[in-house]
């Protein structure tokens, strides 16, 4: 029987890596849609895997201008896991070519298996002052 802290936390592990390659399609292949995001006290959403896609190319150009080489995984923990949802704590560093930290945060994010399939839905981030969120809207609730 799978075990599904580590089903999400291996779904995060190939986010990540194609984060850092800018894949989108890979991201995608790793996410539930609608994703939402709560970035300090604001709620950011993408209903679609297309909303998501689109300002990929801009985030981009915006990770290099601030000086993105890489975003390194420092720890992820399973914080709860049930069979169909699990919670990771996550402690990220985006460093500069040079391998220098310039921005370290801490993000809890939320897997859900959906169809057989797990993937990212919800992240909670105290990520400040860098690019994020490019194309999410603000949901309605």
């Amino acid at each position: 029987m799978r075990n599904s802290a580590q089903d999400a936390i291996e779904t995060f592990t190939r986010w990540a890596q194609a984060f850092n390659d800018r894949d989108t399609d890979a991201m995608i292949a790793e996410m539930h849609f609608p994703h939402m995001r709560l970035a300090g006290t604001e709620f950011q959403t993408w209903p679609t895997s297309e909303d998501f896609r689109a300002p990929q190319d801009d985030m981009t150009k915006a990770l290099i201008s601030e000086g993105w080489h890489t975003t390194i995984t420092k720890s992820v923990t399973a914080a709860q896991a049930g069979p169909d949802k699990v919670h990771l704590v996550i402690r990220q560093s985006r460093q500069s070519k040079d391998g220098s930290e310039y921005n370290g945060f801490d993000t809890l994010w939320i897997f859900t298996n959906i169809d057989g399939r797990w993937g990212v839905q919800f992240r909670s981030s105290f990520l400040a002052n860098a690019t994020q969120a490019y194309g999410a809207s603000k949901p309605t609730f």
